[in-house]
């Protein structure tokens, strides 16, 4: 799996535990939401992404993401 498909994985399960914990625990967690929305919004744009970061130091290969 490429850096990039493991990115979008990753960003959806956090927007969908965050609004599970926003609907369970505390409405607060939308800011949660909301954060991971802008990171990938500006990393559009920037191309700057702190897990992309994260996942090449691990080894994992650049690919084409569709």
């Amino acid at each position: 799996m490429s850096i990039e498909r493991i990115v979008f994985a990753i960003a959806g399960a956090f927007i969908l535990v965050s609004v599970a914990l926003a609907h369970y625990v505390s409405p607060y967690w939308l800011w949660f939401t909301a954060f991971v929305g802008a990171n990938l919004f500006q990393s559009a744009f920037t191309g700057f992404c702190p897990a992309a970061l994260i996942l090449k130091k691990m080894g994992k290969q650049s690919g084409p993401a569709f």
